[in-house]
């Protein structure tokens, strides 16, 4: 009797530690803009143009719409387990209550490592960015720059972040409904004196080129595009109300991605054709051919190359912000859960974990600098690696809620005490895991079609499953854990 009541005291004395370290200073509107900031990057005003060239504009509005159901359903199931239980672990600790230890420990560094190298790519991004306007400046010195801006913003408090993130998203929203306004008054001639009108829907191969290959093939690129909405998750551990501000967030982000990539995607199939050769090109080192650049120098704006310049850059330094505020949380969790060394968990008076901070910005640093060095082999293979980190921490959240919900009626709990219950179960977590395991195992599904099997690149496409099952299975040795019984889920709340 005396053992269970002092475990009971030490359970309580660390959820108040963790309660009160971990301040709840996020606000209705930061959760918001970190859903939506998070699918809003480089996928959409950069890789936007790849996808209309492979597949044609119908292409590539129908795989926009495929990913974007299967986003909405995970981002349900995961809005149902957060606003119940609003952990800044989010699903790694989720993954560990309802599934096995040893899967929240490798889906949990997973995500850490997929975020340390996030930042590292943006990191380089960026200083290809800065070569726009400053050609001659050596990039490091805008890539050490805006890391130590990143770090800052991170480090000061967790409000500096959702602020940041705050306006950081203001901008690319902005831009996408400037663009969607320019891009609708074209197509129907009154701007720039001619009307677009819907003929580049329809010639050649259009709208579907290629067929159902074409389509598949870019739904790979697709669902890279939007993960990040994912982060709000995170985010739920320090929200002010997150009962309420998780199911806000995830319902805003279906339809908010139906209007801006959709819409976007359709507006730009019909001011340029599948087969102009600059859309190939959009890439992040020539922002000057950007399929939004384009659109609005067929529209006479003569500064567009420079103005969405200063856009990609914000969605570069968003995504670098978000990935160490996401990254330092996750590790974290997994040194309060002691699944990573226990220096990690400190905190200052702000309830920001520096050293978790510290730890995930010199990784970071340190995966950016292998791209300075040699032929920057080392850095392909880690970023490849992480590639696939995304679709293993989406298959987490899917998997896991199906036995969330199964533990939850075992256990004889009443539905209406959810604050948010995820429509459509179990057919919605059902699917999201099927496309996400088609997405994985499809990554690179052309290096097995040739007439000889390319093995390098099967090799370097799928590195981070072998790395996940050796977390796992590593784990579940050393420490023997086994299938958490659905009867003996741990629901416990702040």
């Amino acid at each position: 009797m005396q053992n269970t009541e002092l475990k009971k005291q030490i359970h309580e004395t660390r959820q108040g530690e963790q309660h009160e370290h971990l301040e709840r200073k996020l606000k209705t509107r930061h959760l918001s803009m970190i859903a939506i900031g998070g699918t809003i990057g480089t996928g959409l005003f950069l890789a936007s143009g790849t996808t209309i060239h492979d597949a044609g504009p119908g292409g590539a509005i129908a795989a926009y719409v495929i990913a974007g159901i299967m986003v909405y359903f995970l981002m349900a199931s995961l809005a149902e387990m957060a606003a119940f239980i609003p952990i800044s672990g989010s699903f790694s600790t989720y993954s560990s209550r309802f599934v096995d230890p040893a899967f929240g420990f490798a889906v949990g560094w997973n995500y850490w490592y997929n975020n340390a190298i996030i930042l590292a790519l943006e990191l380089s991004a960026s200083s290809l960015i800065m070569k726009y306007w400053f050609p001659h400046v050596p990039g490091i010195i805008w890539s050490a720059s805006f890391l130590v801006i990143i770090f800052l913003l991170n480090i000061l408090s967790v409000k500096g972040y959702g602020e940041a993130e705050f306006w950081f998203s203001i901008i690319k929203v902005a831009t996408i409904i400037i663009f969607i306004v320019i891009g609708l008054l074209m197509i129907f001639g009154i701007m720039s004196g001619h009307a677009g009108g819907f003929s580049n829907l329809t010639e050649g191969e259009a709208p579907f080129k290629g067929g159902i290959l074409s389509i598949f093939s870019v739904f790979m690129v697709v669902g890279f595009a939007f993960q990040g909405t994912e982060m709000v998750g995170v985010a739920a551990g320090e929200s002010e109300n997150p009962s309420k501000d998780m199911p806000r967030a995830i319902r805003q982000v279906f339809w908010r991605i139906l209007l801006f990539y959709v819409l976007a995607i359709f507006i730009i199939g019909c001011l340029i054709s599948y087969k102009d050769p600059n859309l190939l090109s959009s890439d992040i080192t020539n922002i000057a051919i950007s399929p939004f650049t384009l659109v609005f120098k067929h529209a006479g704006l003569a500064f567009a190359a420079a103005a969405m310049n200063s856009v990609i850059l914000t969605s570069v330094l968003s995504a670098g912000n978000s990935s160490l505020y996401v990254g330092s949380r996750v590790l974290w969790t997994l040194a309060e859960e002691r699944k990573a060394p226990a220096f990690l968990k400190k905190v200052n008076k702000s309830g920001v974990p520096y050293n978790a901070i510290l730890a995930t910005t010199v990784i970071g640093m340190l995966c950016f600098l292998t791209s300075l060095f040699g032929d920057g082999t080392v850095y392909n293979w880690l970023l490849n690696a992480a590639g696939l980190a995304g679709y293993i921490s989406w298959l987490s959240i899917s998997i896991t809620h199906l036995r969330f919900r199964k533990a939850y009626k075992i256990q004889g709990k009443n539905m209406k005490d959810l604050p948010y219950v995820a429509k459509w179960f179990p057919f919605g977590p059902i699917l999201a895991t099927v496309m996400c395991l088609i997405a994985t195992l499809g990554t690179n599904y052309s290096a097995f079609l040739g007439s000889k099997i390319d093995w390098y690149g099967i090799l370097v496409s799928y590195i981070g499953l072998p790395l996940f099952l050796a977390g796992y299975i590593g784990y579940k040795v050393i420490m023997k854990s086994k299938i958490v019984p659905l009867k003996d889920a741990d629901f416990s709340r702040e």
